[in-house]
């Protein structure tokens, strides 16, 4: 009797194990990092400077922008690229995720499908989940920056969506994407 019920809490202890190591990995998330202020470029030498000045011309006035806007996309929110088999925004994809954000602020009937792609290296079923991560990671920047998640579905294509066909990291680096599709 005794052997019996061992044998159900080995069988139970056994298949919860197995279960538990067959669950996804949570996505990496990243949040925004503080935007770093550029140091000022050092003043040219003295020779640089009289090479340099013009002759004087009049000018009109010119009006200043105050506040720099990143650039947004007039038909609507723009692609961004990751690293070979990562997730997280980069840090030369804010601007655009920024703009993205802005976009859906300004529409805030439009939702939108993010897109998840990989390039064509690896099994079909690792790009999958890869492809996963990355819309998973848009999502998260956007609601992050105050967009509602009910706006945002995702899908993952994983490595069927290709835009490039060849076998080059240049043509790799515009597969790895993440596409954000504008659904009425």
């Amino acid at each position: 009797m005794k052997s019996r019920s061992f044998v159900y809490v080995m069988m139970v202890l056994i298949l919860g194990a197995f279960t538990l190591w067959g669950c996804p990995k949570k996505a990496e998330v990243t949040s925004t990092p503080e935007p770093q202020k550029e140091a000022a470029p050092a003043p040219p030498a003295k020779e640089e400077m009289k090479a340099e000045q013009p002759a004087p011309v009049a000018e009109a006035p010119v009006k200043e922008e105050v506040k720099e806007a990143a650039p947004m996309a007039p038909m609507g929110p723009q692609s961004v690229y990751f690293d070979f088999d990562k997730s997280f925004i980069r840090s030369d994809a804010e601007a655009i995720m920024k703009a993205n954000a802005d976009w859906l602020k300004a529409n805030p009937t439009a939702n939108i499908k993010i897109e998840g792609n990989c390039d064509e290296r690896g099994t079909k079923e690792y790009n999958q989940a890869l492809g996963q991560r990355r819309a998973s990671s848009a999502k998260k920047y956007l609601t992050d920056m105050g967009i509602s998640a009910h706006r945002i579905s995702l899908i993952s294509y994983g490595k069927e969506k290709q835009v490039c066909g060849d076998h080059t990291e240049e043509c790799w680096q515009k597969n790895r994407r993440d596409d954000f599709v504008v659904v009425k």
